[in-house]
C-alpha cells in the first residue's frame, strides 16, 4: 500500500506552512518566532483581562488556530500531526500573554495523557514565573461504557468551552469566576463519532482499516478505534444508534437528557463528508432530538474539529440554559466560528407558503372568440403531424443527440390533444399562447420544451382579442423568437431549431407590410424559408445544444428541432389555406 496523495509539500514542513497559511491569511492572527504558537495579534486587549490558551495536534484544522479572537481564544499551540506540543511552546505562549498584561491565563485542554502531561508541566513552570494560571480538562466522549483509568477523550465538545470561557473573559470575569463556571457546564456536555473511512498522516499509511460498506462506531479524532463496527446504514439510522448510545443511562459515559431539556447541538464533519450529507445528517439530528421531547437551542454544523480527511461525523449535545446561550451567542472575531442564528431552532415555523399564480385557475374560464374554431383546427393538424413524424424525428437525433426528439414533441402534442378534449380553445390568441406555454413547461419537459414554453411566453403578450391581425402575430412570433435566442444562448448557424424558426420570421415580418390579400404569399414564402433552413442544417456544424458535443463529421443529417418547426409551420399553413 502507498501512503495516500496529499497536497502538501512535505510531511515534515506541512504543518509550519499551514499555520503560516493561515495567519496570513487573517489580519487577527500573528505567530509567535521559534514556536508552533498561534497569537492574536492585538494582545494589547488583553490587559486586566483572562487569557485563554489551548491547543494540541495538529490535523484537526480548524481548531485551534481558528478559534483565536475576540471572544474566544487569545492564543493556540500546535504540536506535530496528531501530536502533543512541547512544554517549551506552551510556556513561551503563556508568558506572551502574562506579559501582554493578562489577569491570568487558562489553559483548555483535550483529556489525552500527553496534552494533560505537557500542558500541566508548562503550567507548573508558569506558576514559578508568577503567572496567575489554571487548566480546565475537557473530557466529552461518550464512546465507552465503562472508560479506562484514562478517563473520556477530549472532542469536539471542547470548542463549546473555548466559546463560554472566551465570552466571560471579554466581558471582563476573572480566572476564579470562569472556572467553576466552565467545570460544571462541561458536566453536560457529551460527544460521539462515526466514520465511514479512516485518515492518514501524511507520509504514512491510512490509521486503520475499514472493509467497503463497514463503518466505525465512538472512534477518536485521531483515528482511534471505536467500540463497534456495522454495516454502513442510512442517515436517520445512524444519527438514532449515536443519538441512543450518547444519552443511554447504561452507560458511564452516557450524558443525561430528558425531554424538556434545551440543548445546542454541533454537528461536525470529521474532515471529508460532503456539504450534502452533512446537511442530510443535521436534519436527522434535529428530527431525533426533537422526537425525544428536546429541545434544539442552537445548531452548528460544519468542520469545526476534523480528523484530516476521515469520512465521518461527530454529534456533540450541550445542555443549555439562558445564561449558556447568551455566552454561546455572544460576538467573537474568530475566523472558524460560524455566523450563527440567535433564534431558537425548534418551535418556529421554518415552511413558507408559496405565492400561486393566478393564471393557472383560469383556463376554463376563457371564453370562445371568432378565432378560436380556426386556432383549433391549427393546433390539431399540428398534433397529428408531429405523431406521424416521431419516428423520424428520433432517428434524426439518434445521429446526434440521445434519439428522444420525436418522443418529447410526441409527448407535448398528446397533451395538447389531452387539453383541446376538455377546454375551450379561447377567443384570445395571447391567452391560448399562455395555456399552451404552461401545458408545454409541465408535459414536455427536457430544454426543446424550456424553448417552446419561452417562445409562446413571450410571444402570448403581442397578440390580444383586439389586436390579432397579420402584423401583431408577425411581432409576437418575432418577440418569441428573440426570447429563444437571449436564453438558450443560440443563434441562425448553430445548428438548431434556430435556423429554420429565424428565416421564416424574417419572412413573417413582411406581413407587416403585405398588401391586404397579400398574406397568404407571404405565409408560403414562410413555411419554404423554414423547409431550407432546416435542410440548411446537414451541412452546419452544432455549435449549441447537445449535438455540440459530437465530431462534426459524425452529423450529417438535418437537425431534428429545425425539422419539427419547418413542420409545425407548415402544418398550420395547410389549414389556413383549407380555410379560404
Amino acid at each position: 500500500m502507498e501512503p495516500k496523495k496529499k497536497l502538501i509539500n512535505s510531511p515534515d514542513s506541512c504543518v509550519d506552512e499551514a499555520l503560516c497559511g493561515l495567519v496570513r491569511a487573517s489580519g487577527g492572527l500573528s505567530l509567535l518566532k521559534g514556536h508552533r504558537v498561534v497569537l492574536r495579534s492585538d494582545l494589547d486587549n488583553l490587559r486586566g483581562k483572562v487569557a485563554l490558551l489551548s491547543g494540541g495536534g495538529s490535523g484537526h484544522e480548524p481548531a485551534h488556530g481558528g478559534y483565536i479572537g475576540a471572544g474566544m481564544l487569545s492564543a493556540a499551540v500546535a504540536g506535530g500531526v496528531f501530536a502533543s506540543p512541547p512544554p517549551t511552546s506552551i510556556l513561551a505562549a503563556i508568558l506572551s500573554l502574562h506579559s501582554a498584561g493578562a489577569s491570568g491565563v487558562l489553559l483548555i485542554v483535550k483529556n489525552y495523557t500527553g496534552d494533560r502531561l505537557n500542558f500541566g508541566l508548562a503550567a507548573e513552570q508558569a506558576r514559578n514565573h508568577g503567572v496567575n494560571i489554571n487548566m480546565v480538562i475537557v473530557a466529552d466522549d461518550c464512546a465507552f461504557s465503562q472508560p479506562s483509568k484514562a478517563g473520556r477523550r477530549g472532542l469536539c465538545g471542547t470548542i463549546f468551552i473555548h466559546k463560554l470561557a472566551g465570552a466571560m473573559a471579554e466581558e471582563g470575569c476573572s480566572l476564579d469566576q470562569i472556572v467553576p463556571k466552565v467545570t460544571e457546564v462541561l458536566k453536560g456536555i457529551g460527544t460521539l463519532g462515526v466514520s465511514l473511512s479512516p485518515c492518514s498522516v501524511p507520509g504514512c499509511l491510512p490509521s486503520f482499516e475499514l472493509p467497503p460498506g463497514e463503518m466505525e462506531l465512538g472512534l477518536g479524532i485521531h483515528g482511534e478505534p471505536g467500540i463497534k463496527r456495522s454495516k454502513v446504514a442510512a442517515a436517520d439510522e445512524v444519527v438514532k444508534m449515536m443519538i441512543d448510545h450518547i444519552t443511554n443511562p447504561d452507560s458511564q459515559s452516557h450524558l443525561p437528557v430528558q425531554s424538556g431539556d434545551s440543548v445546542v447541538l454541533c454537528v461536525n464533519n470529521l474532515g471529508a463528508l460532503s456539504c450534502l450529507e452533512m446537511a442530510v445528517v443535521t436534519k436527522a439530528a434535529i428530527v431525533c432530538l426533537e422526537s425525544r421531547g428536546v429541545v434544539v437551542a442552537r445548531v452548528m454544523s460544519g468542520l469545526f474539529m476534523t480528523s484530516l480527511e476521515m469520512a465521518g461525523v461527530s454529534l456533540t449535545l450541550m445542555k443549555a440554559n439562558q445564561e449558556t446561550l447568551r455566552l454561546f451567542d455572544a460576538r467573537t472575531s474568530a475566523p472558524a466560528w460560524p455566523n450563527l442564528s440567535s433564534v431558537c431552532v425548534s418551535g418556529r415555523r421554518y415552511i413558507t407558503e408559496p405565492q400561486t399564480t393566478k393564471s393557472q385557475p383560469q383556463d376554463d374560464t376563457h371564453s370562445e372568440g371568432p378565432l378560436s374554431p380556426v386556432m383549433r383546427k391549427v393546433l390539431e393538424k399540428i398534433c397529428s403531424t408531429l405523431l406521424e413524424k416521431q419516428e423520424e424525428l428520433n432517428s434524426l437525433d439518434r445521429a446526434a443527440g440521445d434519439g428522444d426528439c420525436g418522443n418529447t414533441h410526441a409527448q407535448a402534442a398528446r397533451a395538447i390533444q389531452d387539453w383541446l378534449q376538455n377546454h375551450v380553445v379561447p377567443g384570445c390568441p395571447g391567452q391560448l399562447l399562455s395555456a399552451l406555454a404552461g401545458l408545454i413547461e409541465e408535459k414536455m419537459g427536457g430544454s426543446s420544451g424550456a424553448l417552446y414554453s419561452l417562445f409562446l411566453t413571450a410571444a402570448a403578450g403581442h397578440v390580444t382579442e383586439g389586436r390579432s391581425n397579420a402584423a401583431a402575430w408577425a411581432n409576437a412570433m418575432h418577440a418569441g423568437t428573440q426570447a429563444m435566442k437571449r436564453y438558450g444562448g443560440a443563434d441562425v448557424g448553430d445548428r438548431t431549431m434556430l435556423d429554420a424558426l429565424c428565416p421564416a420570421v424574417d419572412e413573417l415580418m413582411k406581413l407587416t407590410e403585405a398588401p391586404p390579400g397579400g398574406e397568404m404569399a407571404v405565409l408560403q414564402n414562410v413555411v419554404k424559408k423554414a423547409a431550407s433552413g432546416a435542410e440548411s442544417t446537414r451541412d452546419l456544424t452544432a455549435r449549441a445544444g447537445r449535438a455540440s458535443y459530437i465530431a462534426a463529421e459524425r452529423v450529417t443529417l438535418p437537425d431534428p428541432g429545425a425539422v419539427a418547426v419547418a413542420a409545425i409551420l407548415k402544418a398550420a399553413l395547410e389549414v389556413l389555406e383549407g380555410q379560404k
